[in-house]
């Protein structure tokens, strides 16, 4: 093939032939020639050889970027091609190469073109050409604008973060990147974790959280950052120097409230890998007796407990191997040092090294250059073995240094597991220090300590505020004067009982519980005068004085209140049954009732103790002083038993007296305790008044007691009048139970029993027609009992005609109650809200045989008010004044209707003809005549002939029946 060299400025080129223009290129190199630093001309002519081979399009674009050099359309497409020229062939390819010298010729105009720099960058990486890449970065940083950067930064930051580049490299590149955007100091932080710079990560982290104002790129909360600069510290703590590591963590646990847990157990970890167990031990101690909540408890206690574990597993091993090598010592040299644990072997040796060049170095400076250095060693040796042998005979009787204190650790772990309890009850202390529930559970965890009980119950009432107190916190004090009481320490116990009285408390019955468990507490001990004074002491009222100066101080304590407790006062007046006199008892009785303090049951209880005193005066006494404090409900046990005693004491002595007392009784009770009281009252009649009387009060009792006891009270009332009077007495009583407005089911059972009086009787006609009376109250559906009865009368007493007759009354109650929901006035006006059709309301109401003027009256409650009314009907709820309409004979109800008014109250007068009466001619009278009168005659006038129009108009609205009203509203 031919060939030809195209001489350039520096050497020449051999083009082959074959890459020359074609024919068919000689419009476009026309074109060229004549303008050829037009790019339009150019990309034309490159864009029409897109199918030819590479290197003929290769040369198209050299001669286009060295006529236009600044193109950088033209570079771009041409860097393109070549690099997918390259792709596929192994990077020692010569073409790689030109592709690099390409790309630093295209810089040389494209410097500012951040795109070439980036594609430049991407194939030097894939080269792994380091030195070159970084410079080549170096030199993009330069030429570009700083606004730029951050697109040249990214891929910086891949490449140094790739393997085999050089850690000082990649940390010089991340310090530059931090210049230009340090709230990326997170991504440089995981760069330095990751290629374990744990000194520099653990600096740059601190900086972060001193830091106030730095916001995390990735989400982190400043807890995060705290935890992660714990674990560095702790998991790395030999390789991190320069941090007070302590008071770092320690200012996370202030700091942060929340789960504090994990940073207590990072610096104890950090002092487990140091190698300082004993502080490390501290650390955990410290973190028990200090977090708030159980699971940050849980958490230290778990890490406490593996420690102490491993610690002993760690011991046992020693002690394992540590006798092997003392049998093995023993045997060859009988030397003490070697029972050492392998820790001290391991530091002697390591001491004996240290002093071995100490002492050497010794040796040379005293003897100089006359002694051999063989003799140097053997006396550094020698100095070396009597150290270690001292070392040993001085630490040998320290039980700090004992090898084998397997029994210490073990117990320190046993230590541990059984104060869990106790200090799970610190944390929940700590939680609420007034959770009086709590302490009291912290005491029982000390049954066999009596002394650490004491120091927790006076730690307990020393905490604890009354006002702030989650339970009763008087219970303290009453537990811990019982702690001395079952020791046989009374009088400590009294001694607390008296700081316990004195104790300002949240409530009067708080403090009056510890004043009645002090009294309880000598009456155990057989001290019962004692106990009598600490009732009297706790009841006296304070002074006229004490009450002026707590007034002055303005804050009131429990203890000016305490006179008034009803607790104190009960155990009070019990002490003083059993103890005191009847005349000590009473004056406490009149004292309570005096404070106004009393219940109903301490009135029963005073008057109960007069009666058995045989006072029977003072107890009736004692009774109308308790009717006359208490009302209903609570009077009603003081009226009961008052009156069964009056009863029981006099009986039919002071009847007057006793009737007088249950009228008062029955004058105010409610209806629901109205019952026991007549019936009490009856019975005073029944056994010592008159009959009639009794009669009366329970002809009274229907009317007072509540419905649903009324049936039991006819009941006796109707056995009573039977008893006195006969049975034909009752007809009234049962005539009156069925007319007084009893339920429906007690009204048939009344004449149920009614009609069978009659029966029994041989009123057969009478108990007909109750039955007949009660079967309107008997739905045959579902009261079978009734009529089966009502059957079984018939059958014996009746015939063919009464039987039919009861039949009928049957069938007719049966449809009257299958049809009563359609004639419910709420179920037509519930239906379809409102909008039920005259047409369906007619109809539904001929089906109930309800009559046409009832029909009327429904038609009137479901019409609209607001419908229009048709001509010729009457408007819905409109009550006639007087004007009614009448229809003519012979007119149809669509006919005009001829309206005739009549006034019911207008007196007739005869016609007169008019013969009678002369004529006689008017003549008007001037408006001057009566001034301003004359208007307003005209306006009255004027307004009495609008009012007549108006009544006209109301007088052609004709009343019409209801089938005719039905059909013109639907004609509507």
């Amino acid at each position: 093939m031919a060939t030809t060299t195209v001489p350039t400025s520096s050497s020449s080129v051999v083009i082959p032939q074959h890459l020359y223009p074609a024919e068919e290129d000689l419009i476009y190199e026309e074109e060229i020639l004549r303008n050829p630093f037009s790019l339009k001309l150019w990309w034309r002519y490159i864009q029409a050889r897109r199918d030819a081979a590479f290197k003929k399009r290769a040369i198209l674009y050299e001669r286009a970027v060295k006529a236009l050099p600044g193109s950088y359309k033209i570079w771009h497409a041409y860097l393109n091609e070549k690099m997918e020229g390259v792709r596929g062939l192994p990077l020692s390819h010569s073409h790689y190469e030109s592709l690099n010298n390409t790309f630093e010729r295209a810089l040389v105009t494209m410097h500012k073109m951040p795109r070439i720099w980036i594609m430049y960058l991407q194939l030097l990486t894939e080269q792994k050409l380091l030195s070159r890449t970084r410079r080549t970065f170096d030199r993009a940083l330069c030429s570009l604008p700083v606004t730029q950067h951050d697109r040249i930064w990214e891929p910086y930051l891949k490449f140094v973060s790739q393997n085999g580049v050089p850690i000082e490299t990649s940390l010089r590149v991340y310090r530059r990147y931090l210049k230009f955007d340090p709230n990326h100091i997170e991504n440089f932080i995981d760069f330095l974790v990751d290629a374990e710079l744990w000194q520099e990560a653990a600096e740059r982290l601190a900086q972060v959280l001193n830091d106030e104002d730095f916001q995390s790129l990735k989400g982190k909360t400043r807890h995060q950052l705290w935890l992660e600069l714990c674990n560095l510290l702790t998991k790395h703590a030999s390789d991190v120097s320069g941090l007070n590591v302590d008071a770092i963590i320690r200012g996370g646990i202030r700091h942060f409230t929340d789960e504090v847990g994990r940073l207590w157990t990072s610096l104890a970890d950090y002092y487990i890998r140091r190698g300082l167990f004993e502080k490390a031990r501290d650390i955990y101690e410290e973190g028990l007796t200090s977090v708030i909540t159980v699971r940050d408890f849980s958490m230290i206690f778990d890490a406490y407990s593996q420690f102490e574990e491993s610690m002993l597993a760690a011991r046992m091993e020693s002690m394992d191997s540590s006798d092997d090598e003392v049998e093995e010592s023993t045997e060859a040299t009988g030397s003490r040092v070697s029972q050492l644990s392998p820790e001290k072997v391991s530091n002697h040796h390591v001491a004996k090294e240290d002093g071995y060049a100490d002492s050497k170095c010794e040796t040379l400076k005293e003897d100089g250059d006359g002694d051999s250095k063989d003799d140097a060693l053997k006396k550094s040796e020698a100095k070396q073995k009597s150290f270690a042998n001292w070392e040993v005979d001085f630490f040998s009787d320290f039980w700090l240094n004992d090898e084998y204190d397997i029994d210490l650790r073990l117990a320190r772990l046993e230590y541990l597991m059984e104060r869990r309890p106790e200090l799970v009850s610190s944390v929940l202390l700590r939680q609420n220090p007034h959770n009086v529930h709590e302490w009291h559970k912290r005491v029982k965890l000390f049954q066999d300590n009596p002394a650490r009980q004491i120091f927790t119950y006076t730690e307990a009432v020393k905490t604890v505020d009354p006002f702030k107190a989650v339970g009763k916190p008087h219970t303290l004090w009453v537990a811990f004067a019982h702690l001395y009481e079952s020791n046989n320490a009374i009088s400590s116990a009294r001694e607390i009982f008296e700081k316990a009285v004195q104790v300002n408390y949240k409530t009067v019955d708080d403090l009056a519980s510890v004043w009645c468990a002090w009294a309880e507490m000598e009456m155990k001990h057989k001290n019962f005068k004692g106990a009598l004074e600490l009732m009297r002491r706790a009841t006296t009222e304070p002074s006229v004085a004490v009450k002026r100066k707590v007034a002055a101080d303005g804050d009131e304590p429990v203890q000016m209140r305490l006179f008034k407790s009803l607790r104190l006062w009960s155990m009070h007046v019990d002490l003083e049954e059993g103890l005191g006199t009847l005349e000590s008892t009473r004056k406490v009785y009149e004292r309570i009732l005096d404070l106004k303090i009393a219940t109903p049951q301490i009135v029963i209880n005073y008057a109960l103790m007069l009666e058995e005193s045989r006072y029977f005066e003072d107890a009736f006494k004692v009774y109308e002083r308790g009717v006359q404090i208490f009302k209903y409900p609570h009077v009603r046990e003081i009226w009961t038993t008052y009156l069964s005693k009056f009863v029981k004491r006099y009986g039919g002595k002071k009847l007057e007296r006793a009737r007088d007392l249950f009228e008062q009784a029955v004058e105010k009770v409610p209806v629901e305790d109205a019952k026991p009281l007549f019936l009490q009252y009856a019975k005073l009649e029944e056994d010592f008044g008159l009959a009639r009387r009794a009669m009366e009060v329970y002809d009274r009792a229907t009317k007072s007691v509540a419905d649903n006891e009324k049936m039991s009270i006819y009941e006796i009332y109707i056995a009573r009048a039977a008893e006195f009077y006969g049975v034909p007495k009752t007809r009234d009583i049962y005539e009156q139970a069925i007319e007084s407005g009893l339920p429906d089911k007690d009204v048939k059972t009344m004449c149920l029993k009614y009609a069978e009086l009659e029966r029994s009787l041989g009123e057969i006609d009478r108990a007909r027609a109750i039955y007949v009376h009660a079967s309107q109250m008997a739905d045959p559906r579902s009261d079978a009992e009734f009529w089966s009865k009502w059957n079984e009368f018939e059958v014996q007493h009746g015939n063919e005609d009464t039987f039919r007759e009861m039949l009928r009354i049957k069938r007719s109650v049966s449809a009257s109650y299958s049809q009563m929901h359609f004639i419910l006035p709420e179920y037509l006006m519930q239906r379809d809200q409102g909008k039920m059709s005259l047409e369906e309301t007619v109809d539904t109401m001929k089906r109930a045989g309800v009559p046409e003027d009832e029909m009327a009256a429904l038609e009137r409650q479901i019409a609209p008010a607001s419908h229009p009314i048709a001509p010729g009907m009457r408007s819905v709820g409109f009550v006639s004044g007087g004007i009614q309409a009448q229809r003519e004979s012979g007119q149809s109800f669509e006919s005009p209707v001829k309206h005739l008014t009549t006034n019911p109250d207008e007196i007739e007068l005869e016609e007169e003809s008019e013969d009678e009466e002369p004529q006689v001619q008017q003549k008007a009278v001037p408006d001057a005549v009566y001034g301003d009168l004359a208007e307003k005659a005209r306006e009255i006038a004027q307004r009495d002939k609008q009012n007549a129009e108006d009544q006209l108009g109301q007088d052609k609205e004709v009343a019409l029946g209801a089938l005719e009203r039905i059909k013109r509203q639907r004609r509507q």
